[in-house]
C-alpha cells in the first residue's frame, strides 16, 4: 500500500502498542487502543454514506478525540477538512459549504455553532459530537460509533489522492482549501525529523491549535516516530509550563508569539523543564530579544525554526538548532531547504536570481499542494510546472541560506496567524460610514505584526475607532480585527496601474524601528 494517513497510525500500532499514543486531562490511550478506535469510528462514517473522497469537517479545541477524528476520516476513505477554531460563523459556514463537507465533529465549545452551521449548509448531513458533556439530540456521540461498529480495515486509498483541504486566507477576500495528498503530508514530516530530533522516547505537546498545519507538523512526525501526544485543550503559558514539568514533554512547537508570554510568565525560570530538548517555531520571525532571552533561560534546549505555507504542507526551510547561536546573521534566515525542497529565488521574468538578489520565492517537491479547490484560476497563478510561487520574496546567502525579505503584500502574521488584508478591507468597507480603507501590518511588540485600518469616511458622516472594531467583531475572527484605526481625510496613495501603495502607508510605523519597507 501507498504511504497514507492511516497507514501511520496502522505502522505504529504495530510497532508500540502499548505505547502511550495520546494524554489529555488525566487519560492515557495505549497506540492499540487508539487504532482499535479509529478503525470503529470510521466505521461509523461509512454507516453514514459516505462515499470515498467525500469531505468530512473537525471544528473544535484540541483534545484527544480530535486527533483520533484526523486519522478515523482517512481510515473511512474520506478527505478531513480541519475547520479554523477561531473563525468566526460566516467563516467557517463558507469553508463548509465550499468544500460540500457532509459530516462535522465538534465538541462543547462549539455546539451552538454547529447547530447552526448544520442549519445553513446544505451539504451537512451529519453532526457527530466528542465532547465531554452532553450530546446534543440533533447529533450522534462518537461513543456510539465505537460501540455500535466493529473496526474495519483502512482504506487503501494513499500517495496522491486528497487526504484533505486545509482552508487559509485568500487575496479575494474568501478562504482558499488547499488540497493536500497523503504523500505531500508523510513527506514534509519525513523531512523535519533530522532537524526536530524526535524518537519513540518523544512526549509531543500540542499547544498550538490541531486545524493549523504548524502543529499538523509536529504531530505527523511525533505519529512516524510513535511517539506520545500531550494535548492542551487551549494555549495558555500557565498551563504549557504546568503540562512540560508534569508530562515531562520533549519537544513542542510553538509560533514566537507564545514563547514570549510563556518566556514572560512568572514561572517560567522556576519550572522543571530537564526534560525538554527540542522547541520548534515558525509562523512568523522570532524578535531577537525572545530568541536571546530563551537560549539565556533554557540554555539546554534547542531551537528549530521551520518556514513554509499550507501549500507546502507545510514546511519548506529548517533553521537547525546548530545556527541558533547568540549574534549570528543566520538568526535573521529561516533556513536551509529540507531535504525534499527545491527552491528557487526568481526575477519577474522566471529567471534566477544571483546569490544575495531578493526574487519570489519558489517551491517544489512531493509536498507540493494540489492545487486549490474550487478555484482552477488561483491555482493555476500559484502552481506552475510542479512550482509552487509562495508569493514571498527572498534571497539565499553563500550558504545557502534562506533569507525572507517580504511577505504577500496583502498579509499580515500577527502572533502566527495569517491575515490577508483584503479579507479585512472587505468587512470594514460594509460600515456605512466608510468611504475607503487600506488595512495594513504595524510593528507589534506582542504579536510581531498588529492589524492597523486606515479609514477614509464618508462626507459628513462619523465613525469612532470602537465603531469599525465593533463592526468587523461580528463578522470576521478575533485574530482579524484591527487591533488600531486611524482616520485620514486625504485620499490613498496609488500606484500608476491605480493600486493602493501600502508599502508609502506603512513606512511610517517600520521605519520609526529604523526597519526598511519594500
Amino acid at each position: 500500500m501507498s504511504v497514507s494517513l492511516q497507514g501511520m497510525i496502522e505502522r505504529a500500532a504495530r510497532l508500540n502498542p502499548e505505547g502511550e499514543c495520546l494524554v489529555f486531562q488525566g487519560e492515557v490511550r495505549s497506540w492499540s487502543q487508539v487504532q482499535q478506535r479509529i478503525s470503529a469510528i470510521a466505521a461509523g462514517l461509512l454507516g453514514m454514506s459516505l462515499s470515498e473522497g467525500d469531505r468530512v469537517a473537525i471544528l473544535s479545541l484540541n483534545c484527544a478525540n480530535y486527533y483520533e477524528a484526523l486519522f478515523a476520516v482517512p481510515w473511512a476513505g474520506c478527505s478531513v477538512v480541519p475547520l479554523n477554531s477561531r473563525w468566526a460563523l460566516p467563516e467557517n459556514e463558507y469553508a463548509l459549504g465550499d468544500s460540500g463537507a457532509k459530516v462535522v465533529f465538534f465538541d462543547d465549545a462549539f455546539t451552538e455553532q454547529v447547530e447552526a452551521l448544520k442549519a445553513s449548509v446544505a451539504s451537512l448531513e451529519h453532526a457527530v459530537y466528542f465532547g465531554n458533556g452532553q450530546c446534543p439530540s440533533w447529533a450522534t456521540d462518537v461513543s456510539q460509533l465505537i460501540d455500535a461498529n466493529a473496526p474495519i480495515a483502512a482504506s487503501s486509498r494513499g500517495g496522491d489522492e486528497m487526504a484533505g483541504i486545509f482552508y487559509t486566507g485568500g487575496t479575494t477576500g474568501f478562504p482558499k482549501g488547499v488540497m493536500q495528498s497523503h504523500r505531500a503530508i508523510w513527506a514534509s514530516a519525513v523531512s523535519a525529523l533530522p532537524a526536530f530530533g524526535m524518537d519513540r522516547t518523544t512526549r509531543y505537546l500540542h499547544a498550538a491549535p490541531m486545524f493549523h498545519m504548524a502543529d499538523l507538523a509536529g504531530s505527523m512526525a511525533a505519529t512516524l516516530c510513535c511517539s506520545t501526544h500531550v494535548i492542551q485543550q487551549s494555549f495558555d503559558p500557565e498551563k504549557l509550563l504546568e503540562l512540560t514539568e508534569a508530562n515531562k514533554i520533549t519537544h513542542m512547537l510553538i509560533v514566537p508569539a507564545m514563547v514570549k508570554m510563556v518566556l514572560g510568565h512568572s514561572n517560567a525560570a522556576s519550572t522543571d523543564v530537564s526534560a525538554l530538548q527540542t522547541i520548534m517555531y515558525g509562523a512568523s520571525p522570532m524578535p531577537a530579544a525572545t530568541l536571546e532571552q530563551c537560549m539565556t533561560l533554557w540554555p539546554n534546549v534547542k531551537l528549530a525554526q521551520a518556514y513554509g505555507q499550507t501549500e507546502l504542507a507545510p514546511i519548506a526551510t529548517i533553521l537547525s538548532a546548530e545556527d541558533h547561536v547568540l549574534g549570528s546573521e543566520l538568526l535573521k534566515s529561516a533556513g536551509q531547504p529540507t531535504a525534499i525542497s527545491d527552491i528557487r529565488c526568481v526575477r519577474e521574468d522566471g529567471s534566477d536570481c544571483e546569490q544575495g538578489e531578493p526574487g519570489e520565492i519558489l517551491v517544489r517537491g512531493p509536498h507540493a499542494m494540489m492545487g486549490y479547490w474550487n478555484k482552477p484560476d488561483q491555482t493555476e497563478k500559484a502552481l506552475r510546472d510542479g512550482w509552487v510561487y509562495t508569493g514571498d520574496a527572498g534571497y539565499f546567502n553563500e550558504s545557502g541560506h534562506l533569507f525572507i525579505v517580504d511577505r504577500v503584500k496583502d498579509m499580515v502574521i500577527t502572533g502566527g496567524e495569517n491575515v490577508f488584508t483584503t479579507e479585512v478591507e472587505n468587512v470594514v468597507m460594509t460600515h456605512e460610514a466608510v468611504q475607503d480603507v487600506a488595512v495594513i501590518g504595524i510593528p507589534s511588540e506582542e504579536w510581531g505584526e498588529a492589524v492597523h485600518a486606515i479609514v477614509i469616511l464618508k462626507p459628513d458622516m462619523k465613525a469612532t475607532e470602537a465603531d469599525i472594531k465593533n463592526h468587523c467583531r461580528e463578522r470576521i475572527a478575533g485574530y482579524k480585527l484591527p487591533k488600531s484605526v486611524s482616520f485620514q481625510t486625504e485620499p490613498l496613495p496609488l500606484s500608476g496601474a491605480g493600486k493602493v501603495l501600502k508599502t508609502e502607508l506603512r513606512k511610517p510605523y517600520w521605519e520609526e524601528q529604523g526597519r526598511q519597507v519594500s
